[in-house]
C-alpha cells in the first residue's frame, strides 16, 4: 500500500471514536426539513474544531466548509435533514439518543444521512493533518431540505452561491459501494371535473370519482409496460393519494384528484411521462400537471423548484467513477462493487439538472433509511472518512 494511503487508513482508525461521537451529537438534534438550524450550528462547530480553512452558512441554510484553494473544485454533500421518527413502539432504542454501543451509532439519521457528514468532517481533519496542498478546493456541504425536495439545496448553491464543482461525491448510504446513478422521479396531479347532481338521481350528473377510478385502473396497467434500463431498472408509477369533493354526501362528486409518484428510468423525461397520462385521460374532463415546491427555510428565505428530479447515471469508464474505484482499491486492497441507489438523492440536481459528474459513497445500508432502529457501523464511518480523504489525493 502507498505510504500516504497507509497514513490515511491509520488516521481514520485513530479518529474512530471522534467520528462516532460527532455523529452522536448530530443525531441528538432533531432536524426535520425546514428545521435544521440547530444541527447546522453543531456541524459548523465540528468543522471549525477539525481545522477547516473556512466555515459558513448560506442564505438557504446550507453549511459550507472549505479546505484548500486550488483551481479544481470537489464537493462532498451530506443532507442534514431527516424524516420524522414514526411510531415510537417500532424502535428498540431512543431514536434521538445517539447511543454508541456494540460497534454502531444508533438513531435517526445515522444512515440517512448524518453519518456521511460526520465521516467527511473527519476526512477534512485527516487532510489538514497531512498538510493537503494539491491544486484542489474541497467544499464539504451540509445541505438542507433534501427530504422534502431532493436537490433544491444544490439548485441554490449553483444558481445563488455560484458554487459549481468540477466533481462531487454524495455521501448518502451506499454500504461502502461506489454508486453511479439512480432513477429520477416526479410528482403529478390529475384533476377530474364532473357535474354534481342529487344522490337520489346520479344519472343526472357526471361523477368525477368514476372518471378518476377508470383512469386509476389504466395507470395500474401502464406501470407494467414502462421502459426498462439494464443498469437502472424499470420505470414505475403509482397512485399515492386520491381525494374528492361534492356539494354534500348526498350528491354526485363533481371533483376528484389523484397524486402520482412516477419513477423515471433512463430515456424517460418529464414530457414523456406527462404525455402518457394525458393520453390515458383523453376524452375526460381532466387536467394533468406537474407540481411545484416552495417553502420557507429555517433562515426565513422562501425558495422553490418544480418537483421534477431527472434520472442520471455516470458511465463506468468516466474519470470520477474510475477515481473512486482506484481510491477504494488503494485503501482496502480489493475492488469495490459499482452499483446504484434504489431511492433518490441530490444527484438529481447535481448531475440531472447541471451535468456535474457525481458518484455516491457513504456509510450505512440504504435499507435502514427511513426505517425504525436505524444504525450505522462505526467501521463504515472509518472507511468512509478514509475514502473521502484518499479521493481528494487521487483526483
Amino acid at each position: 500500500m502507498d505510504d500516504r494511503y497507509s497514513k490515511i487508513n491509520s488516521l481514520a482508525g485513530q479518529y474512530a471514536n471522534y467520528t462516532a461521537e460527532n455523529l452522536s451529537r448530530l443525531v441528538q438534534i432533531k432536524s426535520l426539513s425546514l428545521q435544521e438550524g440547530a444541527v447546522q450550528q453543531e456541524l459548523m462547530r465540528q468543522m471549525r474544531e477539525a481545522g477547516f480553512d473556512e466555515v459558513r452558512q448560506d442564505g438557504l441554510g446550507n453549511v459550507i466548509g472549505r479546505i484548500g484553494k486550488g483551481s479544481k473544485v470537489l464537493a462532498l454533500d451530506a443532507h442534514m435533514d431527516t424524516v420524522d421518527l414514526g411510531n415510537a413502539e417500532n424502535w428498540s432504542f431512543d431514536p434521538l439518543g445517539g447511543e454508541i454501543r456494540d460497534g454502531f451509532v444508533h438513531g435517526r439519521g445515522t444512515v440517512d444521512q448524518k453519518g456521511g457528514a460526520a465521516a467527511f468532517v473527519t476526512a477534512g481533519k485527516i487532510l489538514k493533518d497531512l498538510g493537503f496542498d494539491r491544486d484542489l478546493t474541497i467544499y464539504f456541504v451540509g445541505s438542507v431540505i433534501e427530504e422534502d425536495c431532493d436537490g433544491l439545496c444544490w439548485k441554490y448553491l449553483v444558481e445563488e452561491e455560484g458554487i459549481r464543482p468540477d466533481f462531487a461525491i454524495s455521501t448518502e448510504p451506499t454500504n461502502l459501494n461506489v454508486y453511479r446513478g439512480h432513477r429520477g422521479r416526479m410528482e403529478m396531479h390529475v384533476s377530474f371535473y364532473g357535474v354534481s347532481a342529487h344522490g337520489s338521481a346520479p344519472e343526472r350528473g357526471q361523477n368525477a370519482i368514476y372518471m378518476a377510478s377508470r383512469a386509476a385502473l389504466e395507470i395500474e396497467k401502464l406501470n407494467e409496460r414502462l421502459a426498462y434500463d439494464e443498469f437502472l431498472g424499470k420505470g414505475s408509477i403509482t397512485i399515492s393519494e386520491i381525494s374528492s369533493g361534492s356539494p354534500s354526501l348526498c350528491a354526485v362528486a363533481d371533483y376528484a384528484r389523484i397524486h402520482l409518484d412516477r419513477r423515471l428510468t433512463w430515456g424517460e423525461t418529464k414530457e414523456s411521462a406527462v404525455r402518457e397520462i394525458e393520453q390515458l385521460v383523453e376524452g375526460m374532463n381532466a387536467k394533468v400537471e406537474t407540481l411545484q415546491y416552495r417553502e420557507k427555510s429555517f433562515t426565513g428565505l422562501e425558495y422553490g423548484m418544480e418537483k421534477y428530479y431527472p434520472t442520471w447515471k455516470i458511465p463506468v469508464d468516466h474519470q470520477i467513477v474510475q477515481t473512486g474505484i482506484r481510491s477504494f482499491e488503494k485503501l482496502f486492497g480489493r475492488p469495490p462493487k459499482v452499483d446504484k441507489w434504489t431511492f433518490s438523492t441530490n444527484g438529481v440536481t447535481i448531475n440531472g439538472h447541471f451535468g456535474i459528474p457525481v458518484i455516491g459513497f457513504g456509510p450505512g445500508n440504504e435499507v435502514l433509511a427511513h426505517a425504525p432502529d436505524e444504525k450505522v457501523p462505526i467501521d463504515h464511518l472509518v472507511s468512509a472518512s478514509a475514502f473521502y480523504a484518499a479521493f481528494a489525493y487521487e483526483l
